[in-house]
């Protein structure tokens, strides 16, 4: 399943996306994002994951004209997404979202387009909007994120096109057993963001012990621990050593017993903002 950077999953609409790729998650506009991203393509990532709120997409679109040109391959090999912001959530401002993001990118179009957040009376007209832009081919994909079950059964009462992506916080304090099992039983591929949890599992003894026997490093096991349990992951860094590192998790596997210790940390604790109890 997983033999490198480009292993893919296929989305249920048939768009392929890749299993791992490079978030860029308060990282600021400027030469060291662009510096970072066309590392990270020249080094074999295809998946970057931006957002409208980042406000980086300028950034992320200059290190991809730039970086394909240096690494030799096509836009197309490319999996590209960004999401809608919360105070754009509507029919017509999303699809002036998807415009303004798009230019900033410098792009045809997306491969992955996402509500960032479940809004209250605002997500339903917003996944209209998607659907129109996926409809007429300006994403190959739309998706969500932060959605819980019931966001998601809410959502798929009225929408025609069924997400194809859900990405949430997910990392082995936060497992999120029931939004993983719906997805999976719903044909929605589960991503993960803060797959990291922000540098906090770095000290977790259980974590270090699997490190040493494997001959790898905590946040190689977390992520390998991700692909394993068929979540996509976006860890985000800007150090070229840790880029490299953290794409060194295809030539090792987890027995089943170290899946379960590490689903064993499970105490459903955030390091993000609770998509049930938000303010912004």
């Amino acid at each position: 399943m997983n033999k490198s950077l480009q292993s893919t999953t296929t989305l249920h609409n048939g768009v392929k996306m890749p299993w791992m790729g490079i978030g860029v998650f308060k990282v600021e506009e400027g030469p060291e994002l662009v510096k970072t991203l066309k590392y990270a393509i020249k080094h074999g990532y295809r998946s970057i994951d931006t957002a409208a709120i980042y406000g980086n997409e300028a950034s992320v679109g200059q290190a991809i004209q730039e970086g394909v040109k240096e690494a030799g391959i096509s836009r197309e090999e490319l999996f590209i997404t960004s999401k809608v912001w919360n105070s754009d959530l509507g029919y017509e401002s999303t699809i002036a979202a998807y415009e303004t993001s798009l230019n900033k990118l410098g792009l045809d179009y997306l491969d992955l387009y996402l509500i960032h957040w479940p809004v209250e009376n605002k997500y339903k007209e917003a996944w209209r909007a998607l659907e129109s832009l996926y409809k007429e081919g300006k994403i190959k994909a739309i998706g969500v994120s932060n959605f819980q079950v019931h966001h998601l059964e809410e959502l798929m009462k009225d929408a025609k096109v069924k997400p194809m992506v859900n990405q949430v916080e997910y990392h082995p304090r936060l497992t999120q057993k029931e939004v993983h099992t719906f997805c999976k039983n719903n044909g929605i591929q589960l991503e993960a963001w803060s797959p990291l949890m922000q540098g906090q599992l770095l000290n977790q003894s259980i974590l270090i012990e699997m490190a040493k026997k494997h001959n790898k490093t905590v946040p190689q096991i977390i992520l390998r621990w991700d692909l394993q349990n068929g979540v996509i992951t976006i860890p985000k860094s800007t150090k070229e050593h840790r880029i490299m590192e953290n794409s060194s998790v295809f030539d090792f596997n987890l027995s089943e017993a170290d899946m379960e210790r590490i689903n064993s940390l499970n105490q459903n604790h955030r390091v993000g903002p609770d998509p049930d109890n938000f303010d912004f």
